[in-house]
């Protein structure tokens, strides 16, 4: 697996710890024995695993390792063949309001102008909720654009402030930088650092790239063969992961191991 260019949040904070989420919005997540298979392939087996509210997780593996399945049955797109999915300590089944996507592709409606996709859920002043998100994530001022005009990192911004709108309790990342540039990915990486702080989410990153788990995560998961192979904490404040430290080295070399 290559490590590509580090893009490390521009915050000056420790590692962050569940306690970090400034509104404690966050929602614990708990995967107690949880089995999925697709007819005779069995994708995650007896799978345990507690994720306390609040906290950055990002999970790691190759291609097949059950991750995109990870995912899907914590959004409740899939149902677990066994065990049981605990949100807030209740058993959880179908698709789950307070936990939202965001994915590689921003997904925005072409026939619906910036504004309208963020606040596509409607519902009471869904505008100005949309609008003030905007300005969150510093497009506030292309609130009338259509899609089409936008680049790749606004529209990521655009989706980023959709998934934001209904006030999840969990924020799932697919591979959501994978087709940016690595500047551009930097610098969504500093947004989605601050808004995570801010807001409180428990946020839970599905990535292929290390350098990426470990600049944004308080804890990557390696997910191998359908269980976590390795649970590593990144003990090192995020200010001083971009110096490229021998612990650092140390970290990468660990998870690229277990991967």
């Amino acid at each position: 697996m290559m490590v590509p260019l580090r893009a490390v949040p521009d915050v000056e904070e420790p590692a962050a710890t569940a306690a970090d989420g400034g509104a404690g919005r966050g929602l614990e997540l708990a995967f107690d024995g949880v089995t999925k298979a697709f007819g005779d392939v069995g994708v995650l087996r007896g799978l345990d695993l507690t994720i306390p509210a609040g906290q950055f997780v990002a999970v790691v593996g190759r291609s097949g390792g059950g991750k995109t399945t990870l995912m899907r049955l914590i959004a409740g797109l899939d149902s677990p063949t066994g065990g049981t999915i605990r949100i807030n300590g209740t058993a959880r089944r179908g698709l789950q309001p307070d936990v939202r996507l965001l994915f590689q592709e921003a997904r925005l409606l072409p026939w619906q102008r910036v504004l309208s996709n963020v606040g596509i859920a409607r519902g009471p002043g869904w505008k100005e909720r949309a609008q003030a998100l905007l300005a969150e994530v510093g497009l506030a001022d292309r609130a009338g654009d259509w899609p089409y005009v936008l680049s790749g990192g606004q529209k990521q911004r655009v989706a980023l402030a959709r998934a934001l709108v209904t006030e999840p309790g969990i924020l799932l990342l697919d591979e959501p930088f994978g087709a940016l540039d690595a500047l551009t990915r930097a610098d969504m990486h500093r947004l989605l650092t601050r808004v995570w702080r801010q807001h409180g989410f428990t946020a839970i990153l599905i990535t292929h790239d290390v350098a990426e788990a470990v600049a944004l995560a308080d804890r990557v998961l390696v997910l191998r063969d359908g269980v976590v192979a390795d649970d590593v904490a990144i003990d090192i404040p995020r200010n001083a992961r971009a110096a490229g430290t021998p612990r650092l080295a140390e970290l990468e070399r660990r998870i690229l191991t277990a991967v």
